[in-house]
C-alpha cells in the first residue's frame, strides 16, 4: 500500500518533537478516529493511576482500529493526546508514549490537559486521522 503522508517542517518554527503540518494526495481515503481509550478487550480501564500503561493501551487500541480499515500509524496525519490531569508531568508520561509509538513519523499532535475522561479511571485518550491511497 503507497504511504500518501506528507509531513511538512518549517526552519522558521522553533523545532518541535512533531511535524507542524501534513498533507494528503486528493485520492486519498481520509480515516476518522474515535478517541482510543486504554480499555482491555472486556471494556475495563487499563493501568489505573498510569500515565504511561493507559497511553500504551491506547495506542495498541488505535492500531487494531487502524488495521480494521486497512492503515497503519505510518497513514496517521494528526494526533490529539488528551490527559486527565492539572500536572504538567502527567500529560508529558503519556506523550513520551505516543512520540516513541509513531517512532520517525513525527505527525501533526496536539497535546491536551483535560479535567475529566468518559470512562472510570480513564486518564489518556488519543484522537487521530489517517490517509491512505488505496
Amino acid at each position: 500500500m503507497p504511504r500518501s503522508i506528507t509531513l511538512i517542517n518549517s526552519s522558521e518554527l522553533s523545532n518541535a518533537q512533531y511535524s507542524y503540518a501534513a498533507t494528503a494526495p486528493r485520492d486519498a481515503r481520509l480515516i476518522f478516529l474515535a478517541g482510543s481509550c486504554p480499555l482491555d478487550e472486556n471494556g475495563f480501564t487499563v493501568g489505573v493511576g498510569d500515565y504511561a500503561a493507559q497511553a500504551t493501551q491506547a495506542l495498541l487500541n488505535m492500531q487494531t482500529a487502524l488495521r480494521a480499515a486497512g492503515a497503519t500509524l505510518e497513514d496517521v496525519i494528526s494526533t490529539r493526546v488528551l490527559v486527565a490531569s492539572n500536572k504538567r508531568a502527567d500529560p508529558v508520561a503519556a506523550w513520551d508514549v505516543v512520540r516513541d509509538g509513531f517512532g520517525e513519523h513525527s505527525v501533526p499532535s496536539t497535546l491536551l490537559g483535560v479535567t475529566v475522561l468518559g470512562y472510570d479511571e480513564q486518564l489518556v485518550e488519543i484522537e487521530a486521522v489517517a490517509a491512505v491511497v488505496d
